[in-house]
């Protein structure tokens, strides 16, 4: 999945002339032996159905490989792989490419990549990607979701903290309004406790102290659904505090706040011990 990464943009500029990544959805399928449906929209694109929609897949640890490509309603299934398990559909009113594999198997088990080529430039364009997951288990939304807030040193950062859901794909953003902020945003990774068959994640935005009254919203996108929570409705709990904690010691890079915030939290603890 990371072989992709350069390539998965909001939009990306050739030529005075704004690209658009093809949006995936849904984020993830959890299946067992049944049909995957998942699709790969393009807006922008004028010639959508003389355009040819390539599809790929990548397993876990390796390189994507292309599984098919469909060009004026006929599809093209590459060698080693089955063509009567998959079924390719445009739907142009709605520029929307659809792709479904039939009874899956674990073997399907793979990220799913559509992508285009742009013919003024030749650089291919590929999709948010769709993760398709083997299991008999369900998809679960998450159990819990809250803003926390801190201020230090003439800045504010708000934390965004998602518990409790399953499968553990999922896609946070910050927004301002309608636009997506990618500035002072850090991610952590999706992490589950001990015993525990359910993921929980965290996003932070740091924005300066004098943004205070301005709202933000913490987007995500799950399997089970989406949902948009804003920062002036954020709520502050010392048990979040500790699972935010258990966020940060995942990534070396943070143990300084860690460290910090760790002593902020108990110093007032402590100075009442001693009035006491």
């Amino acid at each position: 999945m990371l072989l992709l990464t350069a390539l998965v943009a909001t939009a990306a500029w050739s030529y005075g002339f704004a690209q658009e990544t093809p949006v995936q959805s849904p984020i993830s399928i959890t299946k067992f032996a049944k049909s995957a449906r998942m699709t790969c929209e393009i807006q922008s694109l004028a010639n959508f159905d003389s355009t040819v929609i390539h599809w790929y897949q990548q397993k876990e640890g390796k390189a994507p490989e292309r599984l098919l490509f469909f060009s004026g309603g006929q599809i093209s299934v590459e060698s080693g792989f089955r063509a009567d398990r998959y079924i390719v559909e445009n739907v142009s009113r709605q520029k929307r490419c659809v792709l479904t594999i039939k009874d899956v198997t674990p073997d399907d088990a793979a990220t799913y990549y559509c992508a285009y080529w742009d013919p003024t430039t030749w650089i291919k364009y590929f999709g948010t990607g769709t993760k398709l997951i083997i299991s008999d288990k369900r998809n679960a939304p998450p159990a819990s979701s809250e803003i926390l807030q801190k201020k230090h040193e003439h800045k504010i950062t708000y934390v965004c903290l998602i518990e409790k859901f399953y499968p553990e794909v999922i896609r946070v953003t910050w927004s301002d309004g309608e636009k997506e902020i990618t500035e002072n945003v850090v991610k952590g990774d999706a992490w589950k406790a001990a015993k525990e068959d359910k993921y929980s994640i965290g996003s932070w935005l740091t924005v300066p102290e004098e943004n205070k009254d301005k709202t933000y919203n913490c987007n995500y996108e799950h399997e089970s659904g989406r949902n948009s929570l804003p920062t002036k409705d954020h709520i502050l709990h010392r048990t979040a505090y500790l699972v935010y904690i258990i966020l940060l010691l995942k990534s070396s890079i943070y143990y300084l706040i860690v460290l910090f915030f760790i002593y902020r939290m108990w110093a007032p603890t402590k100075r009442q011990g001693k009035k006491a």
